[in-house]
């Protein structure tokens, strides 16, 4: 019994016709009505038992109706209608593709995928924004959501870790918006990233130099920057002896690490009952006795007490932000933080920032669809009533002799000034000593 078809050329024009979203939908209904009858007896058999009754019910579809198909074609509807009664339709192909890291669907007849950071857009049909609505349906029914239209925008993490977002009528105005960022169930590790091309070995260095002398680090970039995977790596330099608590609004981090407690926050209700911000779960951290703590993203008033943790015993605790430069990312620190209502001066703020932060990593990603470290910053201090920074690190993309571009980190010749690196290298030097 076939489960997988390989698509060969004609296969794939068939698949992709009017004339197969017609059979289907024929079939389809016939199907729906054939489950009436079964009753409560369909909702216990196994996927191998539907495939086997689609199978057959097709079959003999095919040959009272004489749908003009040939065996090959018959598969390839059954396949599909298999998917549909026990599975994810068609975005089952996508969301199982490793390949894929991003699924963007606007109204049915509209599905751009990203692969490798490169958006393109997809074959693929649904017969129309009903469709869509119930294969998302069947994705939230597990996870306890409604999506109508009393709840007409959704928010949801997936159970492989990924994240779901649905936005339907009078919210969508041109059909069913759906948005499904996927994850990968293994982490990229440092090594990985400078196999890809993320950074080079001398950053990887200064960066596991940074995560291990505990200073606190903040990425930043854009939206699919790859911010969260960056943020996971880093994870990897934490020492297994430390406690790590995670705080998201969905959680996406998969920390390598064996002692981590994951924090998700709550939205509240119709009436704004329940809700549990990332502020709330960033206040009872402090009781949890974290060693570090990593908050997923930065983007509201959480700043304020991320902040003070950093300041005052929590070295080590890393973040992600939305910004497009370092510089950007200390003036959206200071602007989320007096939309939270920071009792102090300007000055006080920015001394509480430089005093917070150690490093700004900043990710980018290139027209090519690459993601690469831009810069690493330091932060330094305050002059002239303005957080200092000195860069580290820069990227540049070169042409070389055969016409492609190629990256360049280009290191600036300054050290880390850090007082933290310093002691951790004084440490190392001292164990190597012992050593000897």
């Amino acid at each position: 019994m076939s489960t997988e078809i390989e698509f060969s050329d004609d296969s794939e024009v068939f698949v992709h016709s009017q004339q197969f979203q017609d059979i289907k939908n024929w079939t389809h209904e016939h199907l729906l009505t054939r489950i009436e009858e079964l009753g409560a007896e369909f909702g216990r058999w196994s996927r191998a038992s539907i495939q086997q009754f689609v199978e057959l019910e097709l079959e003999s579809f095919v040959r009272l109706q004489r749908v003009p198909v040939n065996e090959r074609e018959t598969q390839l509807i059954a396949d599909a209608l298999t998917k549909e009664l026990a599975g994810l339709g068609p975005l089952e192909d996508l969301l199982a593709d490793p390949a894929v890291e991003d699924i963007l669907i606007n109204g049915h007849r509209n599905v751009y995928v990203s692969r490798r950071g490169v958006l393109q857009r997809e074959s693929l049909r649904f017969a129309d924004d009903d469709h869509v609505i119930r294969i998302v349906r069947r994705i939230l029914a597990p996870l306890g959501r409604r999506l109508d239209e009393a709840n007409p925008m959704v928010d949801a993490r997936l159970p492989d870790g990924g994240r779901l977002n649905v936005v339907i009528e009078p919210l969508a105005i041109d059909g069913v918006s759906v948005s499904i960022r996927k994850f990968r169930k293994d982490p990229l590790t440092p090594a990985e990233l400078v196999k890809l091309g993320t950074f080079d070995p001398a950053i990887a260095q200064v960066l596991e130099m940074a995560v291990r002398a505990r200073c606190n680090v903040l990425v930043s970039g854009g939206t699919s920057s790859g911010k969260t995977s960056l943020l996971n790596a880093l994870a990897t330099f934490i020492p297994d002896t430390e406690r790590v608590v995670t705080i998201e609004d969905t959680a996406e981090l998969s920390l390598g690490h064996s002692h981590v407690v994951r924090l998700e926050s709550r939205p509240g209700g119709f009436d704004g009952a329940g809700l549990v911000s990332i502020r709330d779960l960033l206040r009872n951290s402090l009781r949890m006795r974290p060693d570090r703590i990593i908050v997923g993203e930065v983007r509201g008033a959480e700043v304020i007490e991320m902040l003070q943790a950093m300041s005052t015993g929590h070295d080590g605790s890393m973040g992600t932000i939305h910004a497009s430069s370092p510089r950007e990312c200390l003036y959206r620190l200071e602007m989320l933080a007096g939309f939270a209502g920071f009792q102090g001066s300007e000055v006080s703020l920015r001394r509480q920032i430089a005093n917070a932060i150690d490093f700004i990593v900043q990710i980018g990603r290139l027209p090519s669809g690459h993601r690469r470290i831009l810069s690493i910053s330091e932060v330094t201090g305050v002059n002239d009533n303005v957080v200092a920074m000195q860069e580290l690190y820069r990227h540049e993309t070169v042409h070389g002799p055969d016409g492609e571009d190629r990256d360049r980190w280009v290191s600036l010749g300054i050290q880390p000034h850090s007082p933290k690196i310093a002691r951790l290298r004084q440490s190392l030097r001292a164990a190597g000593e012992r050593r000897v």
